[in-house]
């Protein structure tokens, strides 16, 4: 009896000293489908615009765009940064995630399925111009984007290619995040839903885990006990959903960093803009601001 008390006690010793020592693993990398819904997208755009089905001259009626399209990306980290860059991936990973009241098309709603990125077109506006077109196709050339987050400094970088590469530095993108009592499993790790609003007003619906406690996430999001899984942006019609997460003892390489990339903060890339057929959409150079910057982060 004594010798079963005394393995007893060795018993409960051990798991305690387990659930004291548990390993968070701090270092790897997570594979992201970026799902954009492109039918919806564009027809928020268009409405915006006033225009109507046939508006998008070169595309064609939206009635026949597809209704999503997928890219891959894969993020790296540790304790001091993330890089963000274009999976090799070819092929994208099937999944059976959805976003929490959002429909097929982007719309709010009880469910909807998944889908990814990119999608092009020219809207001429009310002076005959073609600036929307001329934003989304500048946003295609900037399909090579490589995002940087820098935990320590606070800071971020965007290296992207319009006639030349360019750096652009800034400080990370504040979110005031609203915690729930939401869970799901991406992953194989379960997440809390957190809802938050950037200091320009745009909606995000985020799930983290703290079981990867790294204060990071896809496209430069930021701010959670824990690293972001999901991503969600209404608006837009993105969603960002991990799908594979691996940890590794290896460092970040930083061989993604063009030595010959014009450096420049997020202003002087708005002002670059702001002049030319890449002007962002909006009455005002507030939400013009606002457009393009959206248009280079996510």
């Amino acid at each position: 009896m004594t010798r079963l008390l005394i393995g007893f006690m060795l018993l409960l010793s051990g798991m305690n000293s387990f659930a004291q020592h548990a390993y968070f693993a701090t270092k790897g990398s997570i594979q992201y489908e970026k799902v954009v819904y492109t039918k919806a997208r564009m027809r928020d755009i268009m409405a915006k615009y006033g225009g109507n089905n046939r508006g998008m001259m070169y595309m064609g009626n939206i009635d026949e765009m597809p209704e999503s399209s997928t890219s891959n990306f894969v993020l790296q980290f540790d304790e001091n940064q993330t890089v963000m860059s274009p999976s090799d991936t070819s092929t994208p990973v099937k999944s059976t995630m959805t976003a929490p009241g959002i429909t097929k098309g982007g719309r709010s709603s009880g469910g909807g399925s998944r889908g990814g990125a990119g999608a092009g077109g020219s809207q001429r506006n009310n002076n005959g111009g073609n600036r929307m077109g001329g934003m989304m196709r500048v946003n295609n050339k900037m399909g090579e984007k490589i995002y940087v987050q820098n935990l320590r400094s606070r800071t971020s970088e965007v290296q992207l290619q319009i006639d030349e590469k360019i750096l652009i530095k800034d400080s990370l993108q504040q979110v005031t995040w609203r915690f729930t009592d939401e869970f799901r499993t991406i992953a194989g790790y379960e997440c809390r839903r957190v809802n938050g609003a950037t200091k320009d007003s745009l909606y995000l619906i985020a799930f983290y885990s703290e079981e990867i406690p790294i204060s990071a996430g896809p496209v430069l999001t930021n701010g959670l006990p824990g690293m972001i899984l999901g991503l969600v942006i209404p608006e837009m019609h993105i969603n960002y959903w991990a799908t594979e997460v691996k940890f590794t003892n290896d460092e970040i390489s930083n061989s993604w960093r063009d030595k010959k990339a014009k450096e420049m903060t997020a202003n002087d890339f708005f002002k670059l803009l702001s002049g030319s057929i890449f002007r962002g959409r909006g009455g005002n150079e507030s939400e013009q601001k606002r457009q393009i910057l959206e248009q280079i982060i996510y």
